[in-house]
């Protein structure tokens, strides 16, 4: 994982906002969260957390086959941040995609490199999700409920075929398109003719957008659902997992889901350290995970994302 050094605390964004730290910490679990400063972009991030991960595999970039990069928040419109990428980590040639999945986007990301490693297609993987969200905030009074909750970072991970029944069991995806809008960033997009005009500036139409009422509400239903759904088509329980890592995306969403399902103890949290990183969220939370000792050879750990679109999923892995 990686994240940039700057941190943001709820306190500094009090007079930007005007929130209150307690305001922020009783509705989200937010502490504090890492913001870039200057012209960093996505693939930035990620080439760190991807070094990382390559150091921790005892690889080289040299010895990838495809990157798979989920981020809502790219360098640019086009190219893919995934080709950005490629190029920082000197392995021209292999293939990139860009997943555009939001909060769920890291578990898509992982569900296609998965597929593409059992059908043959390739042996070794690298998996990505990094996010920018600081550069693209109102601050101002206006923004206030969403402004609180974005973090910038990067998660990577390597996979690679193996035998056995270690690695990812099964994965799980879902969308429901009915509700875009309860969660979306409306411009600029090519609906738009021009796509930025300063009247979408002015309006604040170039900012995110969240029904948090209805993304709560859902949240509850989706992601209680999407992990029962992942352990039973393993023949599991919830008495079988040693943790779940859900999305980052709000403590009290992340408490409810313990609650129903039983789990208490056993998900995991870091959201109060790096505020909602989307498609990050999951593969920084991973990583603290093993660091900390959480995760140990043979665990069963499951992966669960809610989010825009709306579009949620799941990861069954064996440690």
């Amino acid at each position: 994982m990686y994240v940039p050094p700057k941190i943001v605390t709820n306190k500094d964004l009090e007079p930007l906002v005007g929130t209150t730290d307690e305001w922020v910490r009783e509705r989200t679990g937010i502490e504090q969260r890492h913001w870039v400063e200057g012209e960093v972009g996505a693939s930035d991030l990620a080439y760190e957390a991807s070094q990382a991960a390559l150091d921790s595999a005892g690889l080289k970039a040299e010895d990838l086959d495809f990157i798979i990069f989920a981020t809502l928040s790219p360098d640019y419109p086009f190219p893919g941040s995934g080709c950005l990428l490629q190029a920082k980590l000197g392995v021209p040639g292999i293939p990139t995609l860009d997943v555009r999945n939001q909060c769920s986007g890291f578990v898509y990301a992982l569900a296609i490199a998965d597929q593409f490693i059992r059908a043959g297609t390739y042996d070794r993987i690298l998996v990505v999700g990094a996010e920018v969200q600081s550069t693209g905030l109102d601050l101002s009074p206006r923004g206030r409920n969403i402004a609180v909750l974005f973090g910038d970072g990067a998660g990577a991970v390597v996979l690679q075929a193996t035998e056995g029944d270690h690695g990812i069991l099964s994965t799980h995806l879902h969308a429901d398109g009915r509700y875009a809008k309860e969660l979306w960033l409306e411009d600029p997009g090519s609906r738009k003719r021009p796509r930025l005009t300063h009247e979408m500036i002015d309006s604040g139409s170039i900012y995110p957008k969240m029904n948090g009422r209805e993304v709560f509400r859902h949240a509850l239903i989706r992601f209680p659902e999407v992990i029962r759904e992942g352990l039973e088509a393993n023949g599991l329980t919830p008495d079988d997992v040693a943790l779940v890592i859900p999305h980052q995306a709000n403590q009290r969403i992340t408490d409810a889901v313990a609650e129903r399902l039983g789990l208490h103890d056993r998900v995991f949290s870091n959201i109060a350290k790096y505020g909602n990183t989307t498609g990050a969220s999951i593969p920084i939370a991973l990583h603290e995970a093993v660091q900390q000792g959480r995760i140990r050879e043979g665990d069963i750990v499951v992966l669960a994302a809610f989010g825009a679109g709306f579009a949620w999923a799941s990861a069954v892995i064996r440690w």
